[in-house]
């Protein structure tokens, strides 16, 4: 959603701090107090003083409208007398309309004396193509009817105003001239504000103007939420309340901060916590219909919920949506019917259905005794991306549940699963699956392409429609009049939307086009390279561009650009796009791109000729031609809808997931699609429904139109004025969703940003009702949507104005191996394997432990290592010896070998990865490779029972010397501290450590011929190590002796003197150190004796 409602108190604080900053507004700064459950009521005069020598007016603040009128305003009180008012109210009950709820949250602010002719109005509100001004010289509570009163002002966008202009239009009827001038300055720096703070809609009645000052008494104001990004240094932590009775649940709270985490769309809002229907709906429009169609059966009382996930959100977003909602669902009390799930959703676009089916099996695992004592039912309606795979594995777990759970795919009516929810239809005993997962490409198929391709008269009817860039007219009507797309059509992808451009070129291939339609790419971020993708089962190489200049200019027969570009970048790069004439339709996908910069990119659109379509959409789809992106699903929905071939019907819908559910009502009442546009679902669509209704209205092609609108806006009654007055002549079906709307006590914005009507002429029921009294025929729920299609055409058929389009056999495509692979359908070695880590998921794994569980436990750096190295949570003892040795080991100074070179390297410029490495390789036997050595020949002395002192003489009579023992400076005299504390440590706090004692018995043999052979740090590592791997616990003998085997104990050497290298690279550099050049002095220089 991007229009918010804030309350009162943050948009007077928004104003307070930036209203005179665009502008001298002359209005007084507004005092007020915040009262709420939990407000420390001494601790507010200390913070407000003035509280306690003002007069004062007190009020609810949570979104209610005309609390004048309902008696909800406490006037000239003192601060006792608030204090007693709210105390009154707060937390009781308070019906307002068909709505009750309690009153939790209240402002106290000074009386402001005024005469009522000193009272005035002021509002300001935008829509798609300009701002309005309103001012009334008469504000107040008895205001009436403010639009028949109130004088206007448009600021068309892109445009500005002036203080000239306000008080030339807006303040004829206020005769004092000083007075005029200072509202006038205040409106120019309210609207100001209004553009600068990206506010939708800013109320002020009334705005008291005395003699000296003007006060802004009551404020109701909305802010376009998606402008965050932009206004957030501004605004602040901007809190947006639910509309009055509806309770801010923190599970609500929950789902608002994953979605915005998320790449993905994740929705909620409870709507009776007692309720006996929940819904977990995937799609922003699914979401809408499942709720009418419930409301339409009868259980508008008992729907609990309003919710969507959708947008291709992961399993574990999606485990965590399931387990909210089942929280709250199991949570309540139960009922005596027992309660319903239904998770539906239409017909996914990308979302890999199998992917999110996990995460609600996953939750319902979880969930599944809680389920079973409320009774639950269980119903399943879903398909696209993979659904094969997910209904099988729902199916499969539902046996074991032990409640019912019903599972249906497209082969059923999107909305079946509600009426048979609800017992109002029979639920079907098998369902049987219309198609399969896709069609492969055999060897040789790629030829047969040919004779297919001369067998089809369809497509040859949608020839090169492409203009010359001469041809482009900035002429609106023309723009919107023309085709959009056939079978020459060549477009630039903007952004590294692989799998979307894939899809797009797999369409192509399977429409039979001569060439693949993505000539190009443009990704800023890289260079310019290529990209390879399929054509078939051949490779192609697609250029990709840094700059859009350079794309355009070396791909001249490009007229669609399909922007993929992030909601922070989008605006840029259409802007930029619009500058090539030879653009003529624009495709925007992203979805929360702030409202402003959307109609000044329709604005900019509109002079160039160019089409746009989006934002917030999948896009559109023109059959046997083009589509957009990922329109249309997998390869398997598009056969199975015909879209590889045009039809007879044309639709358009805001919803991007109800038009692939729309290519398959189609597909089955009638011959197909012709085409299909999703103009997106915010409030401000590139284009219209009457865009694209009247150049389907213009399209011989297109004999029947469907048109799928929804709550929200006003578009769908130029559609009823244009059937009246004859603009359009062809049939048209349609049916505006979200007709629940007004069967709730309170306001729900649904999916879409601009599914929220403001008024009655904006409910989807009256909007119903004036497509069919214009002449359209509509249907009486979207149930019936698809029979009445079917009804429609069959008339169409018989009459002759439709002449089916002849089948021809579908063709075959292959499948990406990948793809493939995730549907089951081959299988294939791993290049490699892993068992220690995994970061497919929400978090990452570190031998099955979550990272949050890593940090939350405090393992340490010791326990990560026993984790990733020994794929167990070890104890913590042996953790604990873990950093003493990476301590004890981590340097040495910079004499020895490694440090040495590591330095050398440094002092030569080299980078750090580099100095490092160099300091590593020269670990071995001589140094610090030790410890694996010292590990083998203790452990196989102690093994074989030989005696410290048998030991010591079989490795001197077979020349070896003893690893682990013998330090060029300590001796037994002057004792290795490290040796010491690790030595301790170890025989205090280990189980046994039985190869650490005999170690000791044989430095006091080698100390008595020497008194440097003492025990080193390298030894008592290695048969510490060797001890902790035996006899902590964790470990059988056979997987110890593996460690030993395969060079483990070394493992905390090299990494603790990775610290020390690291440390000697930023000391050469802090101190710019030049390069390194060995003295003279230091060789010994002897030349072979023949040359002296």
């Amino acid at each position: 959603m991007s229009a918010k409602a804030i309350s009162e108190a943050t948009g007077k604080d928004i104003l307070n701090r930036f209203l005179n900053v665009n502008g001298a507004s002359g209005a007084a700064q507004c005092r007020f107090a915040t009262v709420n459950t939990e407000t420390d009521w001494s601790q507010l005069t200390v913070q407000n003083p003035w509280l306690l020598n003002t007069p004062l007016v007190v009020k609810p603040d949570q979104l209610i409208k005309r609390r004048g009128k309902l008696g909800l305003i406490g006037v000239k009180k003192n601060f006792e007398q608030c204090k007693q008012w709210i105390g009154e109210r707060i937390n009781k009950d308070q019906k307002i309309g068909n709505a009750v709820g309690k009153l939790r949250n209240f402002i106290i602010e000074p009386f402001v004396p005024h005469e009522e002719s000193e009272e005035m109005y002021v509002c300001i509100y935008s829509h798609r193509s300009a701002d309005t001004i309103l001012f009334y010289h008469q504000g107040g509570v008895d205001i009436g009817d403010v639009d028949a009163k109130a004088l206007k002002l448009d600021v068309l966008v892109n445009n500005q105003t002036s203080v000239e202009e306000i008080t030339t239009k807006l303040l004829v009827h206020v005769a004092d001239a000083a007075t005029k001038k200072r509202i006038a300055n205040f409106i120019f720096a309210l609207y100001n504000a209004y553009v600068d703070l990206y506010f939708t809609y800013l109320e002020i009645n009334p705005l008291v103007v005395t003699k000296d000052n003007m006060y802004i008494l009551d404020l109701a104001a909305k802010l376009d939420a998606t402008a965050d990004f932009i206004c957030r240094p501004k605004w602040g932590d901007v809190c947006y309340p639910p509309p009055f009775g509806r309770d801010a649940y923190p599970e609500e709270a929950y789902i608002a901060d994953l979605d915005a985490k998320s790449g993905a769309s994740l929705k909620l809002t409870i709507l009776n916590r007692n309720g006996r229907i929940w819904t977990m709906v995937a799609g922003g429009g699914a979401s809408v219909i499942y709720s009418d169609t419930i409301c339409d059966l009868g259980g508008a009382s008992e729907l609990a919920n309003y919710g969507e996930y959708s947008g291709a959100p992961s399993e574990q977003q999606t485990y965590e949506y399931a387990k909210t909602i089942l929280t709250l669902m199991t949570s309540s009390p139960k009922h005596p019917d027992g309660k319903v799930l239904i998770t539906g959703g239409g017909i996914a676009n990308f979302t890999n259905v199998a992917a999110t089916f996990r995460g609600i099996i996953t939750a319902l695992r979880e969930f599944q005794p809680k389920l079973v004592e409320h009774n639950v039912s269980i119903f399943v309606r879903r398909a696209g991306p993979n659904y094969q795979e997910g209904l099988r594995k729902m199916r499969e777990f539902g046996s074991t549940l032990g409640i019912p759970l019903h599972v249906f795919g497209p082969e059923t009516h999107m909305t079946a699963i509600c009426g048979m929810a609800l017992g109002k239809r029979a639920i079907p005993q098998t369902a049987t699956a219309e198609f399969s997962t896709a069609n492969f490409l055999l060897p040789g198929g790629q030829q047969a392409q040919s004779e297919l391709k001369a067998a089809e008269t369809a497509v040859s009817n949608n020839g090169d429609d492409s203009l010359t860039n001469d041809a482009v007219s900035n002429n609106v009507a023309n723009a919107h009049s023309r085709k959009f797309f056939s079978n020459k059509t060549k477009a630039i992808v903007w952004g590294m939307q692989q799998r979307a451009v894939q899809s797009m070129l797999d369409f192509d291939f399977i429409c039979r086009r001569d060439e693949p339609s993505v000539v190009a790419m443009v990704y800023p971020f890289t260079g310019d390279h290529k990209q390879k993708y399929y054509w078939g089962h051949k490779e192609i190489l697609i250029p990709v561009y840094k700059k859009m200049s350079d794309a355009v200019r070396n791909h001249k027969d490009v007229d669609v650009m399909v922007n993929f570009a992030s909601l922070r970048s989008a605006y840029d790069s259409t802007l930029e796009v619009l500058e090539f004439p030879q653009i003529r339709t624009v495709a925007i996908i992203a979805e929360g791109i702030p409202e402003n910069m959307t109609r000044k990119l329709i604005v900019a659109a509109d002079k160039k000729g160019v089409s746009i379509i989006g934002p917030a959409t999948v896009g559109g789809v023109k059959p046997g031609c083009f589509k957009i992106g990922n329109t249309g699903g997998m390869l398997d929905n598009i056969l199975h809808s015909k879209l590889y071939r045009p039809g007879s019907v044309a639709y358009v819908s805001r919803s991007g997931g109800m038009s692939n559910e729309l290519n398959n009502i189609v597909s089955k009442a009638t011959d197909g699609v012709v085409e299909g546009i999703a103009i997106g679902g915010d409030r401000y669509p590139g284009s219209t429904f009457m865009d694209h209704i009247l150049r389907y209205q213009a399209d011989p092609e297109a004999k029947l139109i469907v048109l799928l609108g929804e709550v929200g806006g006003t578009e769908e009654y130029e559609v009823c004025a244009a059937l009246k007055d004859g603009r359009i002549t062809k049939p048209l079906v349609a049916w505006c969703i979200g007709t629940c709307a007004s069967m709730f006590t309170s306001e729900v914005q649904f999916g879409h940003a601009g599914s929220c009507a403001n008024s009655d002429r904006e409910t989807a029921s009256a909007k119903n009702k004036a497509l069919r009294e214009a002449g359209a025929y509509v249907p009486d729920s979207f149930d019936s949507l698809g029979d009445l299609i079917q009804q429609v055409y069959a008339e169409l058929v018989k009459s002759g104005r439709i002449v089916p389009k002849e089948e021809v056999p579908p063709p075959t495509v292959p499948m990406d191996y990948s793809w493939a692979r995730e549907l089951g359908l081959i299988r294939k070695p791993a290049s490699f394997m892993t068992s220690i880590c995994d970061e497919r998921g929400q978090e990452l794994l570190y031998a099955g432990m979550p990272i949050s569980e890593v940090l939350s436990k405090d393992v340490g750096i010791g326990g990560v290592v026993s984790l990733l190295w020994f794929q167990r949570s070890l104890p913590p003892f042996v953790c604990k010896f873990f950093e003493m040795c990476l301590m004890v080991t981590a340097d040495h100074g910079p004499a020895v070998s490694g440090a040495h070179n590591t330095i050398v390297c440094a002092r030569a410029g080299k980078d750090l990865v580099s100095s490092v490495v160099s300091g590593l390789l020269t670990i071995g036997d001589r140094f610090g490779g030790a410890l694996d050595g010292s590990a083998r020949q203790f452990s196989e002395a102690y093994d074989s029972n030989l005696h410290p002192m048998d030991f010591v003489n079989q490795m001197r009579k077979e020349g070896r010397l003893i690893m682990g023992i013998g330090h060029r400076v300590k001796s037994i005299n002057n004792p290795d501290v490290r040796v010491k504390i690790i030595k301790e440590f170890v025989l205090e706090n280990f189980p046994s450590a039985p190869l650490l004692r005999y170690a000791l018995e044989v430095e006091k043999i080698t100390t008595s011929k020497k008194p440097n052979l003492i025990l080193n740090v390298d030894g008592v590592i290695a048969t510490s190590f060797v001890d902790m791997l035996r006899n902590c616990g964790s470990f059988t003998s056979e997987e110890a002796q593996e460690y030993i085997n395969i060079g483990a104990i070394n493992s905390l050497f090299v990494l603790g003197r990775s610290i020390g290298f690291i440390g000697h690279y930023m000391d050469q550099k802090r101190l710019k150190q030049g390069l390194y050049r060995h003295p003279w002095d230091d060789i010994s220089y002897v030349m072979p004796e023949q040359f002296n």
